[in-house]
């Protein structure tokens, strides 16, 4: 993470997403006991950095965001979730522009896509000395794994050995919902969906997500089609899109997106992030999501992320960071680490 002081980061809080501003309104908005030479230098810095654009010369001198800012400004997420729900300053609405902010946009820096190369080399070398026998047993414990800690962070209640037995042998736990055995046994039944037709998701459109998400959510009581009124998200202010022609809408720019990025990994992010901040179901959407993350992977015949190692509160902070904040740094941070686990424990001699 680049290294920018308080009241750097604090001119990034006051400016706003397709906002010109000059030096001396930022100084008003400060409230600092500090020179203009100082916030003077503070904006050469951010432009250095690149979270900011100047614009006009000497007077007429104006700054503005640029997509790093608003993705990958520097937050401390420890302290901004000590701020009760109603008092957070967000991004309330759901942002219309966001598929165009992030278009040609390099999520990873160099030295990571390089990391996340040779991840993808190690496995593909990993992989190409397995034998049939021992990569069916690896999809199925990615499938058990990927299944439990999905449904974990739903709220689901099942151990990973529970989950084990039930998509196994079958075997629901005492003592459990019959919905929680249902939504394991549903990513069991998209994952083997994908898995045997992974060259459908070299591309994506609405008609394949709508499959995915109506494997997941069967005999869940869950309606399938694009919802058509405003749904709530528990712990934030944020509100996703109310209008089902909006809706189609971005899906149809999120699909575009996808399949216009070349970057495999970033295919990936952006699925399960977007896909989750369109929120276009009643429910069932990150579920949904985090399939189509691992489809678009498999797809290429790169490595499956099963989540195993992730912290589920964590993995919810990342996702209310973005919807609040459009801010990548958490999710991209768990992304990567959870890119390493599975290479690390996966489909190895």
């Amino acid at each position: 993470m680049d290294k920018i002081n308080n009241r750097q980061l604090r001119i990034l809080e006051i400016l706003k997403p397709n906002q010109n501003i000059g030096p001396k309104e930022i100084l008003e908005k400060l409230n600092q006991d500090v020179s203009i030479i100082t916030v003077s230098r503070d904006l050469s810095r951010l432009v250095e950095l690149k979270y900011l654009s100047r614009e006009g010369l000497g007077p007429a001198t104006q700054y503005r965001l640029l997509p790093k800012s608003l993705f990958f400004r520097p937050i401390d997420y420890q302290k901004y979730f000590e701020i009760e729900t109603d008092k957070r300053d967000i991004i309330t609405s759901f942002n219309l522009e966001i598929f165009n902010q992030l278009t040609n946009f390099s999520i990873f820096s160099v030295k990571e896509q390089a990391e996340l190369e040779i991840l993808d080399q190690k496995f593909r070398s990993n992989y190409s000395k397995l034998s049939t026998t021992i990569i069916k047993k690896e999809i199925e414990r990615v499938t058990i794994e990927l299944s439990w800690k999905s449904s974990v962070i739903e709220g689901n209640t099942y151990s990973l050995l529970e989950t084990e037995r039930l998509l196994k042998e079958g075997n629901e736990a005492k003592g459990k919902k019959k919905e929680e055995a249902t939504m394991l046994l549903n990513h069991k039944k998209a994952l083997d969906f994908v898995f045997e037709n992974k060259e459908l998701f070299k591309t994506i459109n609405r008609v394949k997500i709508e499959q995915l998400h109506k494997i997941i959510t069967k005999d869940l009581d869950i309606t399938s089609n694009l919802r058509k009124t405003l749904v709530g998200i528990t712990g934030t202010k944020f509100k996703p899109l109310d209008n089902q022609f909006q809706i189609i809408e971005a899906i149809e720019k999120f699909c575009d997106l996808i399949n216009e990025t070349k970057n495999i990994f970033t295919k990936s992010l952006f699925s399960i992030i977007l896909l989750s901040y369109i929120q276009p179901f009643e429910d069932g959407n990150k579920r949904s999501s985090r399939i189509l993350g691992n489809a678009v992977l498999i797809a290429r015949d790169s490595f499956p992320l099963p989540l195993r190692s992730v912290d589920e509160n964590l993995y919810k902070r990342a996702t209310l960071l973005f919807y609040e904040q459009n801010n990548l740094s958490l999710f991209k941070q768990i992304f990567l680490e959870q890119c390493h686990f599975s290479v690390d424990n996966y489909f190895r001699i």
